[in-house]
């Protein structure tokens, strides 16, 4: 049974498929991990026992008839504590909403329910998801993998330690601004952006509409395959065959150039080993990205705050004031900057796609910097605003491009190898990194 706590969500499908594992034994694994865990209250904010057991119940009977509904069917997943969850609190890691339960499940939620999948509880996370470093002195701050000491990434943050410390599977979590990828990045993880209205976000705390994704923190490419089409309801993707034969791959030369030395030093061994598998390797700094992310202060804080104003004004002191502040950014925002900033945006998109459309992928380092330190992030304010901004610098490409995106680890802890695609383009992302993954393992 230890093995099952450290398997793929794809091998403990074919396991329960196969008769080799019992749904119900496999959630009381889990349950027992999590129980047993030292850090159990800092990674999760609640394990739903009652809701795990009765849908492990469930998808055992299935199996036993030969009826399972997908290859996920009886698999235990966590939840970001900002998908609502019937009759659950769902907080999204603030104090401005404690005590908040919904009546009904999140779209994502009901899809991987009715997929079969067991719901072993909700996950802490940044505060309002606003932060890509994980830091939550408001709730809890779950522990990175390498090292108890430094911060795991975020916003998605117990989603990630859940799956790095093995208390689950696979992990659902949300991408704004690299939120699914950063901390799967610090914890050794796979982690996949999916493209902007691709999965359905009803039922999902917002941060900024116009830039909010859902997707999975995993241990391989499968497992990304295998969860998006559960938040969905859809297909896998294939992933048979997959190579790296002559494919185009661009590493945008700024960002690798000017990330910290080691994740730098990370990714380019990682990028030798993609070369050395077949992939075709080209360079190139691209004018249209930096555009895009010179648009970020009009892009994100305005449409944050206009969207939480009257609930963080009407009880700004509980909040963490270093994300209070954030948040207050956009406070003073000129209406026709922000609208023209989205028209600029939507410009160098267009643009980035012509200029990248020749390539399979995008390549950059997942995160310019490797994991800060806890407390010196408690301490000291100039550290805090510094790392804060550089942790999810190169994941933003991502997000204000409008692209699809994949990080994978490297072999070096807390270094991961990032590759962005079209929007909508996840199938063929998945292809690849199912590729690249085979190389770098």
């Amino acid at each position: 049974m230890d093995d099952w706590l450290t398997a793929s969500g794809a091998d403990l499908g074919r396991g329960i498929a196969r008769g080799e594992i019992d749904p119900e034994a496999l959630c009381e694994a889990h349950l027992a991990a999590i129980a047993a865990h030292p850090h159990r209250d800092s990674i999760f904010t609640v394990v739903t026992e009652d809701r795990a057991r009765a849908e492990a119940a469930a998808a055992a009977e299935r199996a036993r008839l030969g009826l399972r509904r997908g290859p996920l069917d009886g698999v235990p997943v966590s939840w970001k504590d900002l998908f609502d969850s019937a009759g659950v609190a769902t907080e999204a890691g603030s104090k401005l909403l404690a005590g908040r339960v919904p009546q009904t499940d999140a779209a994502v939620l009901a899809n991987a329910t009715h997929g079969g999948s067991v719901c072993l509880g909700k996950t802490h996370m940044s505060e309002l998801a606003f932060s890509g470093l994980g830091l939550n002195p408001s709730t809890a701050t779950p522990p990175n993998v390498n090292d108890a000491g430094l911060v795991p990434g975020g916003s998605s943050s117990g989603a990630a330690a859940s799956v790095a410390f093995g208390l689950a599977p696979i992990a659902i979590g949300s991408d704004t601004g690299g939120s699914v990828r950063n901390p799967a990045a610090w914890n050794d993880l796979v982690g996949l952006k999916t493209t902007l209205h691709r999965v359905d976000v009803t039922g999902t705390v917002p941060l900024v509409e116009s830039m909010d994704t859902i997707g999975p923190l995993c241990r391989t490419v499968e497992d990304a395959a295998l969860a998006l089409a559960l938040l969905e309801g859809g297909t896998p993707a294939d992933l048979r065959g997959a190579n790296l034969e002559r494919r185009r791959l661009l590493v945008l030369e700024d960002y690798t150039e000017t990330s910290r030395d080691a994740p730098r030093a990370a990714f380019e061994a990682a990028v030798t080993r993609l070369a050395e598998a077949g992939a075709r390797i080209e360079r190139a700094v691209s004018a249209p990205a930096n555009r895009a992310m010179a648009l970020t202060p009009h892009l994100f804080s305005p449409e944050a705050y206009a969207i939480w104003r009257d609930t963080i004004e009407a009880a700004p002191d509980k909040m963490y004031p270093r994300i209070l502040d954030r948040f207050r950014t956009g406070k003073d925002a000129d209406a026709a900057d922000v609208l023209a900033a989205y028209r600029a945006r939507a410009a160098a998109e267009a643009d980035f796609l012509a200029e990248t459309a020749g390539f399979d992928a995008v390549l950059l380092p997942s995160s310019a910097i490797l994991p800060p330190e806890t407390q010196r992030l408690l301490d000291d304010d100039e550290y805090y605003v510094t790392e804060n901004l550089m942790a999810l610098r190169n994941t933003r490409v991502g997000n204000v491009l409008g692209l699809c995106g994949l990080t994978l680890p490297t072999g070096v802890p807390s270094c991961g190898l990032m590759a962005l695609a079209p929007p909508m383009a996840e199938e063929r992302l998945l292809r690849l990194g199912a590729a690249m993954e085979a190389a770098l393992a």
